[in-house]
């Protein structure tokens, strides 16, 4: 975070919440639903777009009026955010891949099986 982000939020943002892993939402209005009203955030640790929740975002991009302060999962299929793992030891590899964590035995499928004449 650049210190001139800090300094207009000192000068004037105003609280509206922060999500569950520590971000901190703000406005430059009091009434955050005007249409010339800024929204931003303040990470809590690494400055990276993926650790935004997608309800959080929506309210940044002007997408709901009000903020998911008590946001909860409708559905069971829902799952929590995760930020982008790419590049990390975390990071997703199929099964085929050299990197997976699945069992190195494991011979990969072929695409396609050929035709033999009988």
């Amino acid at each position: 975070m650049n210190i001139g982000t800090l300094i207009y939020t000192w000068l004037t943002g105003q609280y509206v919440g922060k999500d569950k892993d520590g971000n901190k939402y703000y406005s430059n209005k009091r009434n955050y639903k005007l249409k010339k009203s800024k929204r931003w955030v303040i990470f809590n640790g690494e400055v990276e777009a993926s650790r935004i929740p997608p309800h959080w975002h929506a309210w940044l991009h002007k997408m709901t009026d009000e903020p998911p302060l008590n946001y909860e999962h409708s559905y069971i299929w829902q799952k929590d955010n995760t930020g982008n793992l790419t590049g990390t030891s975390e990071a997703y590899y199929p099964s085929s891949h050299p990197l997976s964590k699945s069992d190195k035995n494991l011979k990969p499928k072929p695409d396609y099986e050929s035709w033999k004449p009988k």
